[in-house]
């Protein structure tokens, strides 16, 4: 669903200290679930779903291919898009048709398998109406983490589609290009689903889910960076409502502390 396989021949991938990866924890119940209603299923033109979060009451965070048919390899017509805020047995806090979206202006759908392609792998949603639910609170945003950091996942996926569920710790492996390579269970639609940092009071949203991929046998998830992409975006957004007024902020991307991925190799999916 909306999920790709990439194999990473990494030949140095750093060794981190990091803690255990913990299990998934099902959020079918109320009680278990109450934190994380603005995560929510993104029902795509019936034909497949992926995971989104709420960042404000009428923007939606996601992955960028998840706007496309895999298929046709043409961009879907966001009108087609439903979130579904909470999604859990059938039922959800919010029901919402998306209104208009945009993606990374530097991503690609139907190009080569890169560190430019994730990376970019990110979209923002406008929905028809904002969610004014008092139990839906939008997440804020964080600065991406550090290698050897550990972050948590919020996701659906085609073996738990009907409830979310939560890993709470999954270490950040390396930072490669702006990628985040993390030792999280993620499977076909957790696309877009949001990486937290849980430093400080409240989770805050610091990456979305873009791939998932295999370092030497290991399974791992790839995440988009959020540096400068949200400025970015909501730019976009807005030159979309009116695009008379399109000009685009500038972009400078740091890449400090990571490690080449020259040696990684990408399979199309």
């Amino acid at each position: 669903m909306y999920k790709w396989i990439i194999t990473l021949a990494l030949a140095a991938l750093p060794v981190v200290a990091q803690a255990q990866a913990t299990r998934l924890q099902s959020l079918e119940t109320t009680d278990s679930g109450r934190e994380w209603l603005a995560v929510g299923r993104l029902d795509v033109d019936g034909t497949g779903f992926c995971t989104g979060a709420l960042i404000a009451p009428d923007l939606v965070l996601t992955a960028a291919h998840c706007l496309y048919d895999k298929h046709t390899k043409q961009r879907i017509d966001p009108t087609r898009i439903e979130f579904l805020a909470g999604w859990r047995r059938g039922a959800a806090s919010a029901y919402r048709p998306v209104r208009r979206a945009v993606e990374h202006p530097g991503y690609r759908f139907d190009g080569d398998v890169s560190a430019d392609r994730v990376r970019n792998d990110v979209a923002l949603l406008q929905l028809q109406q904002p969610i004014r639910n008092t139990t839906v609170i939008p997440f804020e945003t964080g600065h991406q983490p550090r290698t050897g950091e550990s972050v948590g996942v919020v996701s659906y996926a085609h073996d738990r589609a009907e409830a979310p569920s939560l890993q709470r710790i999954c270490p950040i492996m390396a930072r490669q290009q702006g990628v985040l390579v993390m030792s999280c269970d993620v499977d076909f639609g957790s696309s877009g689903a949001p990486v937290f940092s849980f430093e400080g009071n409240h989770p805050r949203i610091v990456s979305v889910v873009s791939a998932k991929a295999e370092v030497e046998g290991a399974r791992v998830a790839l995440g988009s960076s959020l540096e400068d992409t949200l400025a970015l975006l909501r730019t976009e957004l807005e030159a979309d409502r009116n695009p008379a007024s399109r000009t685009l902020p500038r972009v400078n991307r740091s890449t400090s502390g990571n490690t080449g991925i020259s040696g990684a190799k990408f399979v199309k999916p």
